[in-house]
């Protein structure tokens, strides 16, 4: 059974970094993994996508491009997302999402396994 359990997120002030990693469990290096994020009341949001094997595919949505980094380590089973510059609309819960079976790679309901998440709070 294939488990994702997500860590390092936290509290941070305006312009910090955080670095959360998915460590993955039972799944296949051909899987292409996902972070999403969540604010209560609204959809979740697709953050940036990593493809199988070597991770040379990476999608990021419009808003933190530039700022998170995706990335994958296939002998620690682990998928990380470094966020740099952070800003209080970055407030979230983030979730790792394995498993993607086609269309756009940041529609919630195109992956099959998901963790239970890592709050992450960006305040002053």
């Amino acid at each position: 059974q294939v488990q994702l359990v997500e860590s390092g997120g936290g509290s941070v002030q305006p312009g910090g970094s955080l670095t959360l990693s998915c460590l993955i469990s039972n799944a296949p290096t051909t899987y292409y993994m996902a972070w999403f994020r969540q604010v209560p009341g609204k959809p979740r949001e697709g953050v940036a996508q990593i493809s199988s094997g070597n991770g040379f595919i990476k999608y990021y949505s419009a808003s933190v491009k530039g700022r998170f980094t995706i990335s994958r380590n296939n002998d620690k089973n682990t998928v990380d997302l470094q966020m740099n510059s952070l800003k209080p609309e970055d407030t979230a819960m983030y979730y790792c999402a394995a498993h993607f079976t086609g269309g756009a790679w940041d529609r919630e309901a195109a992956y099959t396994y998901w963790g239970l998440g890592t709050q992450v709070t960006v305040s002053s």
